[in-house]
């Protein structure tokens, strides 16, 4: 694999690098024919953050030489952040980059070329693996809002940057609400600042949602996408359904597009007090008949085969098996839904005065497993919180 990209390129591309090491601590890189691929997705499995980059975003793109099949390779963020780790000094210096992937020396190798004849040459080892895909399609989500990313960045400028969540919601006039979410606090005399922000109806460029739903998502996150919107003028869409199902956060122009798939907590946490207020006194209504069915805990705490695509590689006979599902390159809607069970696991018991456990649902829709049995009792996977800032 070989592409070059030359001037104001080559920061757009160190600043999705950026938005995707908000996410994950591992950068997964694939050719394809329809372009470069950079995907990520944290620990807890709880988000996924996936770059499209079409051939004509580069000046040269060749995703695999003749005869020969194209290479994909995982690592580490950290490792390649650090080639645009400043994005102003990039903008200024580097006039063009190099990125070459040779399977017969096992790394990445990308070269700024300078100003003044400088280069700058990074050898960076990586790991074989396959793909890493989420399934997931924004056409099946009911509610959609789309704004420039300059309303919506603005919007989210005054939550403090320790904030862990918000929560996106529609409130009285479709004037779309931003609040900070806070855990109740066991002690209900302690009161945490709680700020909101309201966008009215016309500021947006699509809304297409009912008064009263609201979703609640990390933060951090969802910031990264933002920055890199704002910084290429893009317009940013968010597709989502029921509290507990994942929402999907768009940009797309001719040369680029990417998606963050957030989980966002369950609705039995957003019936909580902390969360009322006037703007989004009416919740959330049950799911609508149109909506695809859930499981409200995961069936295993094998959280893994939820993936599409493992870290092992393809010849690996001894590992976990995971669902064996036909995926073209890119990104694939999911599978019909197959029936599942519609009885509730018991909540943990919790003792009086203490607030329920916050839990995230998987971000990958459930319809992509067969239907399994797992044994009495299991155990639900609570996916761990998003780091603070870094």
């Amino acid at each position: 694999m070989k592409c070059l990209v030359t001037g104001g390129n080559v920061k757009v591309l160190g600043k999705a690098v950026h938005s995707l090491s908000r996410i994950g601590d591992e950068l997964y890189l694939e050719p394809l024919e329809d372009g470069l691929s950079l995907r990520t997705v944290n620990s807890s499995r709880s988000a996924y953050a996936c770059f499209l980059f079409a051939p004509l975003f580069f000046q040269q793109y060749q995703a695999a030489t003749s005869g020969q099949e194209a290479l994909r390779c995982k690592i580490l963020m950290k490792s390649f952040l650090a080639v645009f780790r400043s994005l102003a000094t990039v903008e200024k210096t580097v006039e063009k980059c190099c990125i070459s992937l040779n399977g017969r020396s096992s790394c990445l190798v990308v070269q700024l070329h300078c100003k003044y004849g400088v280069r700058k040459t990074h050898n960076l080892s990586f790991q074989d693996c396959e793909s890493l895909q989420a399934v997931f399609d924004p056409a099946l989500c009911p509610h959609v809002l789309r704004a420039p990313a300059r309303v919506l960045g603005e919007a989210v400028l005054p939550f403090p940057p320790a904030l862990a969540e918000v929560t996106l919601g529609i409130g009285c006039g479709r004037r779309v609400i931003l609040r900070s979410y806070q855990e109740e606090e066991a002690d209900s005399t302690v009161k945490a600042m709680v700020t909101e922000m309201s966008i009215g109806e016309e500021d947006f460029q699509q809304l297409q949602a009912q008064e009263g739903v609201a979703i609640t998502f990390c933060l951090k996150e969802f910031r990264g996408l933002l920055s890199f919107a704002e910084s290429a003028n893009l317009s940013l869409s968010v597709h989502f359904d029921a509290p507990g199902r994942p929402a999907i956060f768009a940009v797309k122009d001719s040369l680029l597009d990417g998606h963050f798939v957030l989980a966002t907590l369950s609705e039995s946490d957003l019936h909580s007090p902390a969360l009322c207020s006037p703007e989004l006194h009416r919740l959330a209504p049950p799911l609508q008949a149109h909506s695809t069915p859930h499981l409200d805990d995961f069936a295993s705490d094998d959280i893994d085969s939820y993936m599409i695509a493992m870290e092992t590689t393809a010849d690996s006979e001894g590992s976990r098996a995971v669902p064996s599902i036909p995926l073209s390159p890119g990104l694939r809607p999911p599978c019909s839904p197959g029936p599942f069970s519609e009885d509730h696991e018991a909540e943990p018991s919790t003792e009086p005065g203490t607030p329920p456990p916050k839990k995230f649902r998987s971000l990958f829709f459930g319809s992509i497993l067969a239907p399994v049995h797992s044994p009495p009792g299991p155990s639900p996977v609570l996916a761990e919180d998003s780091e603070g800032e870094g």
